[in-house]
């Protein structure tokens, strides 16, 4: 029996996660690092923590004997965030991450330089603050004594593959990422460096995420228990790796997750899909394959945001209890869940959350079914997109993290989405997507699609109930005239 190990190198913490080839789960360990917030909208991290974190991690894995026949590692990583290396490999600043806000003037630079229709034939994206390319700029502009000394740039994942292997790499799912990667070329963009005045090359050199990187080093090795020359791969961006974990490898499947945020991400065949920038459109950890993905900023927050001012000291289970006794549409009752702005389809960070049609007879319970039809309609939006601009169909939609927890919730995204919704019997997220790509690299299986029926085992499916969603249609097209009508309350407001 062969063994690989999935490293999922998060925003919180790292997760190293060891599986067998058959896709039973061995081992688990993992370990927290700090964020630094020394400005208001300012986001950072330690790389070096990454790197301790991992070592902590894997010398627990390291404990149990299957990892002895360990047949590779690979990586999933936090997207976007800014790590910076000189000419001696030396990080030269903390890494700035995607959750940083501090970039909008080098957002609004962005734009006017290339132009946005430009930097949406290149991209794919529009410019946003949790890109690459405006905190790359941010340094430039703001600290040019370290700018100066820039050799070379990395992404977490890519960062913590170089202190394990000795070789700086970056996969094509997380360069997408980056807003320097020309997507339909597969190419660092010439255009888009020269423009900003960027050198190709301190920009590492793309790999397919199934490549390998190198092996693990000895000292690595020692400090781990881990066995030394151990292959190591590429891995992938974390949206991807979770795509590649469960099992969205082909056009017509869709993955739900619900976390802080919420992501609604489909497969993609080509990069020709013309969004308009209003969903991401980024490299698959797949070769050759594409994904494009729209985000509720506050998906599972609105729902624990709600908890925490109207129910606190009840669990979940209490606070849901009697959702499914509530009529469709909560009685006449919406919620918008933008409590923090929105990223899909409304890239507006002032906009606010309403509940609209408040009257006598709401009760609590109806609040809460409100809540959670808000969250899923804010998701079908991302799917509307995906349905108008690219004439998509969906024959399934796995749902995933905390959305997948709740039955009446799980018929309900059914209900509104109006497609068969999946439930797993195992959710490891990204680490297991690392997992199988490690898998892949390695020989065990030939291809990502050949991994799924080891690793991913369905544990319950939802149909929808039509006549309910013909009354959700009714309800969605109400839900969609909310923002427009509130754009200018929230902006007075603000």
């Amino acid at each position: 029996m062969k063994y690989v190990l999935g490293v999922d190198l998060g925003t919180s913490a790292l997760k190293a996660v060891l599986f067998a080839e058959n896709g039973e789960k061995v081992a688990e360990a993992s370990a927290e690092y700090p964020i630094f917030a020394d400005q208001a909208g300012f986001s950072e991290q330690n790389p070096s923590d990454w790197f301790d974190a991992f070592v902590f991690a894997a010398t627990e894995i390291g404990k149990h004997p299957e990892s002895r026949e360990l047949a590779g590692i690979s990586f999933s990583g936090q997207m976007h965030s800014l790590v910076l290396l000189d000419a001696k490999a030396e990080v030269l600043r903390r890494a700035i991450l995607w959750n940083d806000v501090r970039t909008t003037r080098q957002c609004e630079a962005i734009t006017k330089t290339l132009g946005e229709s430009r930097l949406l034939d290149i991209t794919k994206n529009k410019a946003l603050e949790g890109f690459t390319l405006p905190k790359l700029l941010w340094v430039k502009e703001h600290e040019p004594e370290i700018w100066t000394r820039v050799s070379k740039f990395l992404l977490p994942k890519d960062y913590l593959g170089f202190r394990l292997t000795g070789t700086m790499h970056m996969d094509y799912s997380d360069a997408a990422g980056t807003l320097l990667l020309d997507l339909a070329q597969g190419a660092w963009s010439s255009e888009v460096l020269d423009a900003f005045g960027i050198s190709e090359g301190i920009c590492p050199d793309l790999v397919a995420s199934t490549d390998q990187i190198g092996t693990l080093l000895p000292e690595i090795a020692d400090m781990t228990g881990l066995p030394s020359g151990i292959p190591v791969f590429a891995g992938g961006a974390d949206n991807a790796c979770a795509a590649v974990g469960t099992g969205i490898l082909e056009e017509g499947k869709a993955l739900l997750s619900i976390g802080t945020s919420g992501v609604f991400l489909t497969y993609e065949s080509d990069a020709d899909k013309d969004y308009q920038g209003d969903l991401h459109l980024f490299h698959h950890a797949s070769p050759d394959g594409y994904y494009s993905m729209g985000v509720t900023l506050a998906a599972g927050y609105s729902l624990s945001w709600f908890k925490e001012q109207f129910a606190p000291g009840e669990s979940y289970v209490e606070l849901l209890d009697g959702i499914k006794d509530i009529p469709v549409g909560a009685d006449g009752l919406l919620f918008t869940p933008y409590i923090v702005g929105e990223r899909t389809p409304y890239a507006d960070s002032k906009i606010r959350g309403s509940f609209i049609g408040i009257d006598a007879r709401h009760t609590r319970t109806h609040f809460a079914k409100a809540v959670l039809e808000g969250i899923t309609f804010s998701l079908r939006d991302s799917m509307h997109l995906m349905e108008t601009r690219a004439q998509k169909h969906f024959t399934a939609v796995i749902s995933t993290g905390g959305g997948a927890q709740n039955k009446d919730w799980l018929q309900m995204q059914a209900d509104i989405l109006g497609v068969t919704i999946e439930t797993l019997a195992s959710e490891q997220g990204p680490a297991l997507g690392a997992a199988m790509i490690a898998a892949v690299g390695s020989g065990i299986f030939s291809d990502l699609s050949s991994a799924v029926p080891a690793f991913i085992k369905k544990k319950a499916t939802f149909e929808p109930n039509m006549a309910n969603h013909a009354k959700y249609d009714g309800f969605y097209a109400t839900y969609q005239a909310i923002y427009p009508a509130t754009k200018p309350i929230c902006e007075r407001l603000n």
